[in-house]
């Protein structure tokens, strides 16, 4: 093994896993990830009612506890070896760009969350954050350069999601620092796969896109709805990256209390993504561009430099490869959604 791979741990399979924020996208992706790979307790939480969740795994337990409240948080942890928190009120830019108070106040989840794992005597405690810590002012081009861990200072961070984000980013290293806790802290780059929201606001863009491509196919518009001028430009995980990457990070302890990139390098605009998903329905439409929608940031992607190095990997699904399975997987719900069926949604 190259010197420059960090050593990957195992851990025993009948270890108590903790999922918080497992009734959404990727916290109900990798409490299935975590059970094909033969874990035998693994603990779900969520706020949500768990008929709203977007997957449960059988043999799962599932608690539906609000964790913004420190005794859920404390209930939550209860024996707990590893902990993955993925809870937070947030979505895709039209979300976080309006409801900045809603996505600033899951520090208070977070506060609560890391307190009762350390109480716990949680051996390893895992955070999400997200690429919206990283400078905003990186990012004012489409033909950004790839953003490396050290962006992230000077701080400025976009506002409200960011924020927030980096200063629980702070809780686990002080967490390390001072209390000696392993926390491991991921940066996620733009997540995206099957079993993901698609519709209600808070979708992102791979989402959105196929199921406006979807909706014009069905009604025969000819025509979708971009928000901004599509010159915007991001990286796009597929899911099954995301969640073995989450597993990686977790289980290298040269990583512990360090932020890392978790997301592909693949840079693509937003008028190539709906000219992709296009290709992939076999359609070609007229576009029109709503200026006055919410954009984000003019460019962001990740440089994979540091975790190739700690890793030997990086997450490495062709966009085209994960977009074709998104797009049939967000057509079969439209298709189920019609004939008045609960969807995933």
């Amino acid at each position: 093994m190259p010197k420059a791979i960090a050593k990957t741990t195992v851990a025993d399979k009948d270890i108590q896993i903790v999922i918080a924020g497992a009734g959404g996208f990727i916290g109900g992706n990798l409490a299935a990830y975590f059970k094909a790979k033969g874990f035998r307790r693994i603990r779900a939480v969520d706020k949500k009612p768990l008929r709203d969740w977007y997957q449960r795994t059988p043999g799962v337990e599932c608690l539906r506890l609000d964790l913004s409240q420190e005794a859920n948080c404390k209930r939550a942890v209860e024996g707990a070896t590893e902990i993955y928190q993925l809870a937070a009120d947030m979505g895709g830019m039209g979300f976080i760009e309006r409801f900045r108070i809603e996505c600033l106040r899951s520090v208070l989840i977070n506060t609560h969350m890391i307190e009762s794992a350390w109480k716990a005597g949680c051996e390893r405690y895992f955070y999400s954050s997200s690429a919206c810590v990283y400078n905003t002012d990186l990012q004012k081009d489409p033909d950004v350069r790839a953003l490396k861990e050290s962006d992230a200072y000077p701080a400025m961070a976009e506002r409200g999601y960011g924020w927030e984000k980096l200063i629980s980013e702070m809780f686990c290293q002080e967490y390390r620092a001072e209390r000696g806790m392993k926390t491991f802290i991921a940066r996620f780059h733009n997540v995206y796969g099957p079993w993901g929201t698609w519709t209600g606001g808070r979708e992102k863009a791979p989402a959105a896109i196929s199921r406006k491509v979807i909706e014009a196919v069905d009604t025969k518009s000819g025509r979708i709805r971009i928000w901004g001028d599509g010159t915007q430009t991001r990286s796009y995980m597929y899911i099954d990256d995301c969640v073995k990457g989450i597993d990686r990070i977790t289980h290298t302890d040269a990583l512990i209390a360090t932020p890392i990139n978790l997301g592909t390098s693949e840079l693509i605009s937003v008028n190539d993504l709906v000219t992709m998903v296009e290709g992939i329905a076999g359609v070609k439409l007229r576009r029109t561009y709503e200026m006055d929608a919410p954009r984000g940031v003019a460019g962001r992607n990740s440089d994979n430099t540091f975790i190739r190095k700690m890793l030997g990997w990086e997450p490495d699904t062709p966009l085209r490869v994960g977009m074709k399975k998104t797009y049939d997987w967000i057509k079969s719900q439209n298709e189920l959604k019609k004939a008045g069926h609960k969807t995933v949604d």
